[in-house]
């Protein structure tokens, strides 16, 4: 067990609580707005803002129908139930959403004729007046009665505190480590608070170093050859995670999309799959190499499988809550359910036919641009298999009452033809195996697209993707392993990898969110999902081994100490997710600022604890 350097961890204590101390100020002040709009209206909650209406009409009423610009050939909904005519106008109002752009429609009461419509963009908490006027035709105008309030200046402030703390630690990091400053810190203080001050988790010279050597061994210096990027790779991947799990602000690009495209929250689990297929390659290789038979492997890997899938079925399940014997309606796939079987398809790939790569390869070997790729042709063939089984079930599963090939999300999308179809091939399959009561009841299609049925985006058909998404990672780790301590080829192939995925997912999806072959969506895991995130996943990698592992520009922290502890972090997230200090009571349960600084109150304080169990050496491995 490793100890705890007193100064080191009070340094980042003080980095940790000055941080959220900073955010909760800002975040305070911000909302204070929203406390001082004596004129808001008590029923509004975060993304709305409410409409009045006003007609110059003589003698006709109307009805106002509405359509949100991410709803993908949706029916228009009703805003109003009441009709609008010129003596009780002053008494109409509506809440509309803010969260994306919206047409407004005006139709006469016999829904036969169309008045106007007119495009807006509504902002959080805004009161506005819809001006329906009658020259030689109907228009309609939007006035602004009381003006909104910005909703996205809390993200911005809490970025610069962030920005700024990481500044001033990065500046004081790097003045420490000056020649001079080194050698006055040993003249002038006590040597062994020297140590404590100047040594750090990250690997620093003793203090005999300290004083005498010419240069530092670098602060990567351990008797491991693990590389930081990969950790700190997954690290990044498990915080943004937690974080938009938590709630993310309550802001609607830190939620998932509702069907096709990506936001924040879209990109975190391809990631931490990605990033979980190169530590596959890295270590079933490295005890293959040791001489570990692949059977014994094999059943390490089946065990461990198994515990992620109990884990996520029975300890982070969201039926919980309703009792330990609430079988009836217990979801049966999940993220870690979805992670497990992932790992054990790819890990057995790679048990069965993957050769132990020496650490030292020959340069003048044949094939050798391609050789990372075609000593392994059994595994891209099983794996272009699979992912055929997923193309053949996704286009030509028939449906019962859905077109062939459906991709829709049914509910109000495709004008409301398909309502029951959400989902296509991939919803029918959960449905039949596992039984509606048995998947995800709240699916994200259903905050746009008003779905009634559920849907499970972990579901059986979109972890056939999921596989090709970790064997993505894999090969990764064979590029790692192939080009070890050659950084430009390394850097070379990561580019390579990342330029022609970009390349399959454009022409898969015609660079279009809705009009491609096969749009990017990850309630589906579609495969241009899959290939557009892998992209993202070699670029970024490239990105983070560049500046940890080759230039040592950067120590990977704070992502680092997560991605050292990935399980526990993630389990223990989803655990005391409703416990304090992860969440408490707030002032003001409709603003923007107090979600979000409650939850990145509870993200940094997994970080600090992963960086405490660092430092404690404690890692919890299944």
């Amino acid at each position: 067990m490793g100890s705890v350097s007193p100064t080191c961890a009070s340094s980042c204590c003080f980095f940790i609580v000055s941080a959220l101390s900073l955010v909760l100020l800002v975040s305070c002040t911000s909302s204070r707005d929203v406390h001082d709009i004596s004129k808001r209206p008590t029923h509004l909650k975060m993304d709305q803002a409410l409409l009045l209406f006003n007609s110059e009409l003589h003698h006709e009423k109307f009805n106002v129908f509405w359509r949100s610009d991410q709803c993908y050939q949706c029916l228009y909904q009703r805003l109003v139930n009441a009709e609008i005519g010129r003596h009780n106008s002053s008494d109409v109002t509506a809440v509309v959403d803010t969260r994306h752009p919206m047409m407004l429609l005006l139709n006469d009461t016999m829904g036969k004729r169309e008045l106007c419509r007119i495009h807006y963009s509504f902002r959080e908490f805004g009161n506005y007046t819809l001006w329906v006027r009658s020259n030689l035709s109907v228009t309609c105008e939007i006035t602004i009665n009381h003006n909104p309030i910005n909703s996205y200046l809390p993200i911005l402030i809490a970025f610069i505190i962030y920005l700024a703390l990481f500044i001033v630690i990065a500046v004081g990091l790097f003045v420490l480590r000056l020649n001079v400053v080194r050698n006055w810190l040993c003249k002038k203080m006590n040597p062994i608070e020297t140590d404590r001050l100047i040594n750090s988790e990250l690997g620093s010279p003793n203090r005999a170093d300290l004083c005498t050597a010419e240069s530092p061994q670098g602060i990567w210096n351990s008797s491991s050859q693990r590389l930081r990027s990969l950790d700190t790779f997954r690290g990044l991947a498990l915080i943004i995670m937690v974080f938009v799990n938590y709630g993310g602000g309550g802001y609607w690009f830190f939620k998932h999309q509702s069907w096709n495209g990506l936001t924040v929250a879209d990109l975190v689990f391809p990631w931490f799959v990605f990033i979980m297929g190169t530590s596959i390659s890295l270590s079933l290789n490295s005890m293959l190499r040791k001489g570990n038979s692949r059977l014994k492997l094999f059943w390490k890997v089946l065990w461990r499988s198994i515990q992620l899938f109990l884990i996520g079925l029975f300890v982070i399940n969201q039926n919980y809550c309703n009792g330990p014997l609430s079988w009836s309606d217990i979801r049966i796939m999940g993220v870690l359910q979805r992670l497990s079987i992932t790992y054990l398809v790819v890990s057995v790939l790679e048990l069965l036919f993957a050769k132990p790569i020496p650490e030292t390869l020959p340069q003048n070997r044949t094939c050798f641009l391609l050789q990372d790729v075609v000593l392994f042709w059994p595994q891209w063939l099983l794996v272009f298999v699979l992912e055929a089984c997923w193309l053949c079930l996704t286009f030509l599963l028939p449906v019962p009452g859905c077109p062939l090939g459906y991709l829709g999300p049914g509910g109000i999308g495709d004008f409301g033809n398909y309502s029951n179809c959400t989902g296509g091939a991939a919803g029918y399959i959960d449905r039949v195996i596992f039984g509606e009561d048995h998947i995800y009841q709240h699916p994200s299609s259903n905050v746009i697209y008003k779905t009634t049925i559920p849907y499970d985006p972990e579901g059986i058909l979109g972890t056939i993707s999921s596989v090709v998404m970790a064997f993505f990672g894999l090969q990764a780790g064979k590029i790692l392993t192939f080009y070890k301590n050659q950084h430009n080829q390394v850097l070379i192939r990561f580019f390579m990898w990342s330029v022609l995925l970009g390349v399959v997912s454009a022409i898969l999806t015609k660079c279009s969110t809705h009009e491609g072959f096969i749009p990017v969506n990850k309630n589906l895991w579609s495969l241009s999902y899959v290939t557009t995130l892998s992209c993202f996943g070699f670029f970024l990698l490239l990105l983070i081994y560049y500046l940890v592992d080759v230039q040592k520009l950067w120590s990977g922290g704070p992502f680092y100490y997560p991605g050292m502890n990935s399980i526990l972090v993630y389990v223990g997230h989803e655990v005391f997710e409703n416990y304090f200090p992860f969440k408490w009571k707030m002032t003001d349960t409709q603003s923007h600022a107090e979600h979000l600084t409650q939850n990145l109150v509870a993200t940094s304080i997994w970080v600090l604890i992963s960086f405490i169990l660092y430092r404690k050496r404690i890692f919890w491995k299944i």
